[in-house]
């Protein structure tokens, strides 16, 4: 099968690559036309529109930063699909928005799948990333072969609308836990133990975390590069309210955390690296988290 693939960022490019290596042929398309370089040597095509990226494949797939990105996209693709291919929308969106958004490619002729990942962009890079699915699943299975070349962990999660539910819970689990793992490294500093130490007793315990086991090493380098912004974890905590008032749960926990996010933004930018909440409390407290030996990135 043919794809098209709109969205090469930190995330996309990887994934692009993992279908080239499969064997399906790949349109790719990026507003930065040097992020489709490597892809192109390894045998996409590339498409100078996301029109073009849209003509004569079997499905468009899109990899964007925000809903408003995506209803752009899609408006730009649906005349140039054909009728009968499919929309999969890798994007991070609500519940209502991708609903909305199917509804229109419905009446263009074209079935959606939503497709959030889950992993980090280092899993992406390995193929090893979590691919959680919505929609119909004769789609799902059409699909299937594409997302096992894209992620070895695969879950169906019902029908449009429930991936974005499952995606939104888990990113609200990761930023709890990343603001949690930054105060427990910073106790373990200030009770003078030893970080590096701390960092492998941490993960060995009934505490650990998979953010304690990824992110929390990018803590103790310095670097804070998880190639994931501050906006972005509020965008998803924002979606995480909006399921707690409309399944009528209280998110007290979640709530706290998005006002320790905000004040991160505010205090380094929107586009600063989500992990420098643990900076928060370092220069709050004048105590740096650095340990020797932990990855700048995560391979």
């Amino acid at each position: 099968m043919n794809y098209g693939f709109i969205g090469l960022g930190n995330l996309g490019g990887h994934l692009a690559n993992n279908l080239l290596k499969a064997g399906f042929g790949v349109w790719v398309h990026d507003l930065d036309r040097s992020a489709a370089k490597f892809l192109e040597s390894a045998g996409a095509r590339w498409a100078e529109t996301n029109a073009d990226a849209a003509r004569n494949v079997d499905a468009v797939i899109t990899c964007l930063p925000s809903p408003a990105i995506s209803e752009q996209v899609l408006s730009e693709i649906l005349p140039h699909m054909q009728q009968g291919a499919t929309w999969i929308e890798m994007s991070t969106l609500g519940k209502e928005e991708i609903l909305r958004l199917a509804a229109v490619a419905k009446d263009a002729g074209i079935e959606t799948m939503e497709l959030p990942v889950t992993g980090g962009v280092h899993l992406a890079a390995q193929g090893k990333i979590t691919m959680l699915a919505g929609g119909d699943e004769r789609l799902f299975k059409t699909h299937r072969p594409a997302l096992e070349a894209m992620g070895n962990k695969i879950f169906h999660m019902g029908p449009l609308g429930s991936a974005s539910l499952i995606k939104v819970i888990t990113n609200m689990l990761a930023f709890i836990h990343l603001a949690a793992d930054a105060e427990a490294l910073m106790l373990a500093k200030r009770g003078g133990l030893d970080l590096a130490q701390a960092w492998e007793a941490i993960k060995a315990s009934s505490g650990t975390s998979f953010v304690h086991e990824t992110e929390g090493q990018l803590i103790l380098n310095g670097s804070y590069d998880i190639a994931f912004t501050m906006d972005l974890a509020l965008k998803d905590l924002g979606f995480a309210m909006d399921f707690g008032k409309e399944f009528a749960v209280p998110l007290d926990v979640a709530s706290k955390v998005k006002e320790v996010f905000e004040q991160g933004r505010s205090a380094y930018g929107g586009g600063a690296q989500s992990t420098m909440i643990a900076k928060l409390l370092e220069d709050a407290l004048d105590t740096d988290l650095r340990a020797p030996g932990f990855p700048a990135r995560l391979e």
